[in-house]
């Protein structure tokens, strides 16, 4: 780490009314100081190091012992101490936003190490384990030493599964483990990257579609070293930890599923509502706030279901959409055409909405299949702005009679475009902002941006169908009901069935979906909270500038102020709608003249 560049600012001159000058000088040391995070946080995750140059990192993975965390905790905290020296109030108005989120960051990132978050090393539907079986796509393969890189990387596992497997035990005796009702078929996202053949496992793929420029022996040997790896390192050590699950950790979870049952678990909850949602709410109040969603969007519902003519109550025509074959793609095939149609449908409407659109592209591809059996209905995947692959917007093709067709617009819309696709592209190409920021995502922003995109499709002409918008309004009652359900349960003593029945019964996912849904809460306190926070805020902003700039509001212009910072925090967010306003006002004022 660096630290060479930076500026030598005096306490006096700090104190100091600043000049023009002076206030460049603030900027050149803050940009210097977001770029030593930068590199240190680089130099934190070795196989992104890699892929950036450092010849040091290659071959190696993340240490997550916990001397590495307190030693993570002790540089956090004088990186902390550091951008505490210099005034804020001595910055541009945007660099004030960057010091913000910068010091949010570190400081929740101590938080996390304060409450060893580390010894959960996994959720309801994803895991450490899963990790490691990404590593192909973190090497660009064109020569023998890159293959050699990753075959170290092969050989590294054993140690990185070893310190996990430590950290979870260490959470088991103090009872910070992932609830035991959730852990239901857990074992078989562990089992289903165990093959008899190291040749069929996904390790070995990168070595099946080698580059020309590779000799035949060169190939021989790399592929002969990788299966040898895989067979004698890399699946004795997936076959122990599916030993130690099943035989140590299932057993002693936590048998019951609140996070305020967590050591300092209410304390912890709380910093999670703050951290996912950027808002100082407490748990009560935003129960009481999901109750009211929750009953204005029931009657939406019940008015679409007056207009199919169907006769019967709201139960019975849940029951019709979810079993009658007509919701359902035949084939994988089949739902992939359908959300990509959907996906294109969509990009024709983008300049009617936005006045910048991303240069990046996305694809429309398959969950894939060794985590689709717990894995959620759809999300997008995004790819760094220089990569050789586009964004990708995963549908998941699992049980296909558990994926309802009346869901798909909703689902792309959210994933695909205007959604999290177009926002994250957008991001990304904010140049002129701290790189942190190009990468930065939070969540009450980003999926606030992905519920709101799902409601403007009204305006692009979709949901034409009324079964398709009930299946939207299912989706916002969905996600209203997770104010309800997730306060409940870490909050408010709820049972894993009272939530399971209390979605069930007031929106149309499948049986299977509301359960994979109900286990990602309880595993991962407070995140679902963000989606319907995010969009009520960007709904009122919406509201607000629609209101003051009256028959001179510009959609376009609006989704480009939303976007244009990248990702955000909401009370940011409204500051900079504000101004906004204010300028268009300005403008108008102005050409009045």
């Amino acid at each position: 780490m660096k630290f060479t560049k930076k500026l030598m600012i005096s306490g006096a001159l700090l104190a100091s009314s600043v000049t023009a000058i002076a206030g460049e000088d603030y900027s050149q040391w803050l940009n210097d100081f977001f770029e030593d995070v930068q590199e240190y946080r680089m130099s934190q995750n070795p196989v992104w190091a890699a892929r950036e140059g450092d010849e040091s990192a290659k071959g190696k993975l993340r240490d997550v012992s916990p001397a590495a965390f307190q030693a993570r905790k002790a540089k956090l905290e004088e990186l902390i101490e550091e951008l505490n020296s210099i005034k804020r109030e001595n910055l541009l108005a945007d660099e004030q936003i960057s010091y913000d989120m910068m010091m949010t960051q570190l400081k929740q990132d101590v938080a996390e190490i304060d409450f060893k978050t580390y010894e959960m090393p996994l959720t309801a539907e994803y895991g450490f384990h899963a990790q490691t079986t990404n590593l192909g796509n973190s090497i660009r393969f064109r020569t023998s030493d890159d293959y050699e890189d990753y075959i170290a990387l092969l050989e590294a596992i054993p140690q990185f599964f070893q310190q996990n497997v430590a950290n979870m035990r260490a959470g088991m005796e103090r009872h910070f483990t992932v609830p035991r009702a959730v852990l239901e078929g857990y074992s078989d996202s562990i089992r289903v990257y165990i093959k008899d053949d190291a040749q069929d496992t996904v390790w070995y793929r990168p070595f099946n579609n080698m580059p020309e420029t590779l000799s035949a022996e060169d190939k021989e040997a790399l592929q002969k070293e990788a299966a040898q790896v895989i067979k004698s390192t890399v699946l004795p050590q997936y076959q122990a930890y599916l030993t130690f699950f099943e035989d140590e950790y299932l057993p002693a979870a936590k048998k019951t599923i609140a996070a305020y049952d967590y050591p300092d678990g209410k304390a912890f909850y709380q910093n999670q509502i703050k951290h996912y949602t950027t808002l100082d709410l407490t748990p009560d109040e935003i129960h009481e706030i999901g109750l009211k969603e929750v009953a204005r969007i029931r009657k939406e519902m019940e008015q679409v279901i007056e207009t199919t003519g169907f006769e019967g109550s709201f139960e019975e025509f849940l029951h019709f959409l979810r079993t009658d074959e007509q919701f359902y793609a035949k084939t994988p095939e089949e739902l992939l055409k359908e959300a990509a149609y959907m996906s294109k449908k969509m990009d024709h409407q983008l300049p009617k909405f936005f006045g910048k659109l991303p240069r990046q592209p996305y694809g429309v591809v398959p969950v894939p299949e060794e985590i689709a059996p717990k894995y959620t209905t759809g999300r997008y995947s995004g790819a760094p702005i220089d990569s050789d692959r586009a964004g990708e917007y995963w549908v998941n093709t699992y049980a296909l009679e558990k994926r309802p067709l009346y869901n798909l617009e909703a689902l792309t819309l959210h994933e695909a475009v205007p959604g999290h696709h177009l926002q994250t592209a957008l991001s990304q190409e904010l140049t002129d902002l701290p790189k942190f920021r190009q990468n930065t995502y939070i969540s009450a922003f980003g999926e606030g941006w992905g519920l709101y995109s799902e409601k403007l499709g009204l305006e692009a002409g979709f949901y034409e169908d009324p079964y398709s918008n009930f299946g939207r309004l299912t989706y916002e009652m969905w996600r209203a009901m997770r104010l309800v359900v997730d306060t409940g349960m870490h909050a408010k003593g709820w049972s894993r069935e009272k939530a399971i029945n209390m979605m069930a019964s007031n929106t149309a996912l499948s049986t299977h979906n509301v359960r994979t849904e109900i286990d990602r809460y309880i595993s991962w306190p407070a995140q679902a909270l963000s989606y319907k926070l995010g969009e009520l805020k960007i709904l009122e902003l919406r509201a607000k500038a629609e209101k003051e700039l009256g028959e001179d509001f510009d959609i376009r212009k609006f989704h480009d102020a939303v976007l244009a910072n990248g990702s955000i925090p909401l009370s940011v967010l409204e500051d900079q709608i504000e101004q906004f306003i204010e300028d268009e006002q300005q403008a108008l004022l102005e050409n009045s003249n």
